[in-house]
Parts: C-alpha cells; structure tokens; sequence
C-alpha cells in the first residue's frame, strides 16, 4: 500500500476522475458565470457584449444596496443567535443533562430536518394578523398588548424571519458545538475542580479556551449559510412587503430567472461569491491569531 501511495502517477490516477467531475460541476460554472458578468441577455435572446455596464448599474442599484443590507444585518444577527445559542445547548448537553440528554438532543435536532417550506408555512400561521390572529398575536392581546402585523412590515417581518431560521437551525450548531466539548479531556476538568475552580473560572479558562476550534468552525458554517439565504425567506415571506426581506440570493434569482437578465443576475451571484470569501477568510485570520495568543 505504501508502495502504491508513494507513487505519483498513481495517486494522480486515483484523484482524477474526482477533480474532473469537480471541475465540471463547480470550477466550470463559476468560471461561466463570471464571464457572463460582461455580457448581458438571455439564452433564448442570445447574449451581447456589455463591458463594465454590469458592474456600473450594480454600484447605482438600490435595490441590490437594500438587498445588500438586509442580507449583511440577517447574517451577522442570525450567526450570533445560532452559534450563542447552540454553544448553550452544548454546555447543557455535556455539564448537565450528561447522559440523559439524548431525548432533548433529538426533539431539539427534529426541526433541522423538517421541509423549509413546512417551517415557513407554520411560522406565517403563528405570526398572523389577518383574517384572524395567530398564537403570538393571541398571546399579545390576552396579555392586555395590541396585535402586530408581524409580517407586514419590514422591520417586524425581519425579526421573524431570524426567530424562524434560529430555532429551526438551533439544534444542528447545538450538536455540531457538543461534538467539540467531547474532545475536552475529562482529566483536566476533574483536575481544576480538585484544584478548586468554580464554575465560571472553569468555563472562562478551561471550556472556552478549548472551545473555539469549533466555535469558529460553526461561525464559518452559519455565515456562509446565512449569506446565501433563500429557501426560508421565500417560503415565509417571498421576500416581501415590497423588497423589504429580500436577500442578494433573492434578488439574484429574479434579475437571471423572473427577468432573463442573467449577466447583471451574475454580477450579483460574483458579489455573493466575494463576501462569503472575505467574510471567511477574516474569521481564519481571526482564529489564527487566537491560536497564536
């Protein structure tokens, strides 16, 4: 076997159908679609030659700063949420239900692998404001507070929209987090409570320090999913009222798609592509320079 591996040629031989079926469905349509950045049409219509034209209407679009926006304050707010909070599931998972934890573990888990489009569907039922109140809107009048039209206003409608996708994600970065605690040796716990640390000295020095391999594993994760946002904003909102809760992804699909534009829907998808980049090379440099502290 050694023999084998240590062979160039061979090693070669085994990678190549993996990097030609790579290259065919992720390096050739990422290369495609930036060329089609300096085009604009359709494949029916045919495409024409457009230079920069794309890029000059991208920084003069309000619609793509508005998208722009909702998708930086979704991603920033909806990560915070969902690896705080699925790092406090972990911690509950390992320090105190121990054992017994499998059945919160799974019922917590069980929204991540319901359909997008039955979440979605449920929150609009919950957050309702017409024909007829939902549960939250009930809950506000019962409590002597006036109903909401959550979903029809911009602002309100966001914050659904990241209550949704946080408790419905909740429970993967809660696994994902507890995976990690399990590489904490048990020796060295049982070792700083017999030296005598309390249990906010034994998290801050001891859990936390160990901790952030995954923690910034998760954030990659989460703000990579969370930029690309789509299926859950249209399954609750469509993107509505207006453009108030569409994201870039959104908008994208509507200018290539709705629109037939795919050069400028391209444009767009390469500003996508630059973010995710930027934003995960700055939590790498982040987590090296903890490493290195």
């Amino acid at each position: 076997m050694k023999s084998v591996l240590g062979d160039r040629k061979t090693i070669l031989l085994l990678l190549l159908p993996a990097l030609v079926i790579y290259t065919l469905i992720t390096i050739v349509p990422v290369l495609w679609s930036f060329g089609l950045t300096f085009f604009t049409g359709s494949i029916l219509e045919g495409f024409e030659f457009n230079g920069i034209e794309n890029f000059q209407r991208l920084f003069s679009d309000q619609y793509v700063a508005d998208a722009f926006w909702f998708t930086i304050r979704y991603a920033l707010l909806t990560t915070l949420f969902q690896v705080v909070l699925g790092f406090g599931l972990a911690l509950l998972y390992h320090f105190v239900l121990r054992r017994s934890s499998v059945i919160v573990r799974t019922l917590v888990f069980f929204p991540v692998v319901l359909p997008t489009v039955a979440i979605g569907i449920l929150y609009q039922k919950l957050f309702q404001s017409a024909p007829g109140d939902g549960l939250v809107n009930e809950l506000l009048v019962n409590v002597g507070l006036s109903n909401i039209d959550w979903l029809g206003d911009g602002a309100t409608a966001f914050v659904v929209i990241v209550i949704m996708d946080v408790w419905r994600s909740a429970g993967f970065y809660g696994i994902l987090v507890f995976s990690g605690l399990l590489d904490i040796p048990d020796e060295i716990i049982e070792s700083a409570r017999l030296d005598g640390a309390k249990s906010f000295s034994l998290f801050r020095y001891i859990v936390l320090p160990m901790s952030l391999p995954i923690l910034f594993a998760s954030m990659i994760f989460s703000i990579n999913g969370t930029i690309k946002v789509f299926d859950s904003v249209f399954a609750l909102t469509a993107g509505g009222p207006g453009n108030a809760t569409t994201p870039l992804t959104m908008y994208m699909y509507r200018t290539a798609f709705q629109y037939s534009d795919f050069g400028y829907g391209s444009t767009v998808a390469l500003v996508l592509t630059i973010m995710c980049l930027l934003i995960t090379l700055v939590i790498f440099r982040s987590s090296r320079r903890d490493n290195t502290v």
